[in-house]
């Protein structure tokens, strides 16, 4: 049953039918070839010619290669390689050929595919009448005086007349047998000329590491986001819990606060989840709607769920002064501060004090931020640890610094971070969806 499968199972079907379409393809250019030898032989018709058939195929095959050159034809002959020759698709290239290593590789799959889709389909077209006439001669007398005997005189003897339907038989097992080797070499030579380019396996890398990229920056958004939230809401539940019973107006602001927080998270969630939704790229509205900026800093301060005594210098809610998108990275390394000091500062947290300083000399926007250390944390969130490597992410991204740690003269716990005012650099400069955009 092997054999029969490898002849006519239903991989060997599916690249026989492909070599057909290399032959149809091949058609157009073959007939040019034909003009062509016909010029040359004074007009003469050239199918009446053999060799004049063979020249024209060697023309068309030439004409072949220089259509292969074209960018957008590599698209189509992987569509076809991975839907009728069975190569599993990880090892064909996507997209159109850009480099010339591409397109000379895909210029040589594509006179390949129609050099021996013109043959089988040739093949296929004459060879089965041929054969099953061959067959018949033994039982139909009136094919023995038609042109088929008008050639070898060996097949007029009774022995060659036995023999012929086995002939026929024969040449129909060739065809399959040719056609099936002919798909097989198309299929074993697909991943070396249709295969990914040493650019096109650098391009994906640049694709993942990008995408890559921007999951880790979604992943900082919501942990700094939604963590900040988590910790305030859960300070302020719980500190409205121990007076439910004796201080109804600090319960009050207690569930204003909640509310707000919760509010505002949300909208945040619903702005990084959207971007997650979008197919492609994100538009020029979602950049501007999502990521609130030093602008909206009171509104954070004013419902953190701990004392913020708030000084600055400067005016670093104006975009004119701070970039937009060192503005935004502010916001979150201001909120992740916070959240530090809402769960390592004990059960009642102290003040917390909060320098933000536009150094205009030094071209620097200065974070201050420090709270004393309390004696036990407030609250515990599974999966923390992360809050000062993504604040520091944040600023090296930017062309700035960080510096966090306790002091052991005041007891106080210190987050500085500088950043840039803008980035005056070339080169590309994350958004707030994780994207790049280009500074001048």
């Amino acid at each position: 049953m092997k054999p029969l499968a490898a002849l006519f199972g239903r991989r060997t079907r599916l690249r026989w039918l492909h070599l057909i379409i290399g032959g149809a393809l091949l058609m157009p250019y073959f007939l040019v070839g034909t003009v062509l030898v016909g010029m040359v032989n004074g007009g003469e018709p050239v199918f009446s010619s053999l060799s004049g058939q063979f020249v024209a195929f060697g023309l068309a095959l030439p004409m072949a290669a220089v259509t292969g050159f074209f960018a957008l034809v590599r698209p189509l002959c992987v569509a076809a390689a991975r839907a009728l020759c069975g190569v599993p698709p990880v090892l064909l290239a996507d997209g159109p050929a850009r480099t010339r290593q591409a397109r000379v590789r895909t210029a040589g799959w594509y006179t390949l595919h129609l050099a021996l889709g013109g043959i089988v389909s040739g093949a296929t077209l004459t060879l089965p009448p041929f054969a099953v006439a061959v067959a018949a001669l033994p039982f139909f007398s009136g094919l023995r005086g038609t042109w088929l005997l008008d050639g070898p005189r060996v097949l007029r003897e009774p022995w060659a007349l036995a023999l012929a339907p086995f002939a026929g038989l024969a040449m129909l097992v060739a065809l399959a047998l040719v056609a099936a080797v002919a798909g097989q070499a198309l299929a074993r030579r697909a991943p070396v000329l249709l295969g990914p380019t040493p650019e096109d396996r650098l391009a994906a890398a640049e694709r993942r590491a990008a995408d890559l990229a921007v999951r880790n920056r979604l992943a900082r958004e919501l942990h700094d986001s939604v963590g900040h939230a988590l910790s305030a809401v859960t300070l302020q539940a719980g500190a409205a819990r121990r007076v439910l019973d004796r201080d109804p107006e600090f319960v009050r602001e207690a569930l204003t606060a909640i509310e707000e927080t919760t509010r505002r998270t949300v909208g945040e969630l619903d702005s990084v989840l959207g971007l997650l939704r979008q197919d492609g790229e994100p538009d020029d509205a979602a950049d501007t709607a999502y990521g609130p900026g030093l602008d909206a800093l009171d509104g954070l301060l004013a419902y953190s769920g701990v004392p913020v005594a708030y000084e600055r210098e400067g005016d670093p809610g104006d975009p004119g002064v701070v970039d937009p998108v060192v503005s935004r990275e502010a916001y979150r390394i201001v909120q992740e501060g916070l959240s530090n000091a809402l769960r390592h500062g004990g059960g009642d947290p102290p003040p917390v004090r909060l320098l933000i300083a536009v150094r205009e000399r030094e071209r620097e926007l200065e974070i201050v931020l420090e709270n004393p250390l309390g004696e036990r944390p407030a609250v515990v969130r599974p999966g923390g640890g992360r809050g000062l490597r993504g604040i520091a992410e944040r600023a090296v991204l930017l062309g700035g610094r960080t510096a966090a740690g306790a002091s052991a003269d005041d007891g106080v716990w210190r987050l500085t971070a500088r950043l840039p005012l803008a980035v005056m650099a070339r080169g590309p400069v994350p958004d707030a969806a994780g994207r790049t955009e280009e500074r001048r």
